[in-house]
């Protein structure tokens, strides 16, 4: 007779209708994307490049090499995403400090873990807030800039460090930011 096969222990049980949507998200999650080579290695290097805005700062130092102009926007927005990081990892998170995501699994591939707390999703507001304004200046780009950014954002449920609702609010913040960053400091002109 084959061992009975034991249940995967259960994590605490949703509390919330925020939490039962998160806990349906990272159900659903789950079932299409995790455990799929292609998927797996796609998520966790677009979490791995969001770390520190790493991907937007290098599209924009790249983007910066063109004119002084686009040199000026460059070094506008690392400034942008310093404040952008500051209000969230510094601010936002202190106040709320939201445990993050219980996971019995091992990870496929390195995954720096976190420190601070779940709420919002760091990696989805400056994602956002890199996107809104680098498509300001740059209109042609913006299906490329949030195409990417919807990833990076989406990649932190994937690798299991944030829950939805920390996605849905990082990016909430990180398009208000773009947009009131955009009123107080316009970008330079393009030359």
């Amino acid at each position: 007779m084959p061992d009975p096969v034991e249940p995967e222990p259960l994590l605490d049980p949703p509390s919330s209708p925020v939490d039962r949507f998160d806990q349906a998200v990272d159900a659903a999650w789950g079932r299409v994307f995790r455990g799929h080579p292609l998927a797996d290695r796609v998520f966790y290097i677009a979490s791995q490049v969001g770390d520190f805005s790493v991907i937007w700062l290098i599209i924009a130092a790249a983007d910066g090499l063109r004119s002084d102009e686009d040199a000026d926007a460059s070094i506008r927005l690392g400034l942008l995403l310093l404040a952008e990081s500051a209000l969230v990892n510094q601010g936002i998170k202190r106040l709320v400090r939201r445990p993050r995501p219980a996971s019995l699994e091992e990870h496929p591939h390195h995954v720096r873990l976190p420190r601070t707390s779940s709420f919002p999703s760091g990696h989805a507001s400056s994602a956002l807030a890199a996107a809104g304004i680098m498509s300001h200046r740059h209109p042609k780009a913006a299906p490329l800039l949030y195409g990417l950014a919807a990833i990076v954002a989406t990649s932190r449920v994937h690798v299991k460090v944030h829950h939805a609702s920390d996605i849905i609010a990082g990016a909430a913040i990180g398009i208000t930011f773009a947009k009131v960053a955009e009123r107080v400091w316009p970008a330079p002109p393009r030359g």
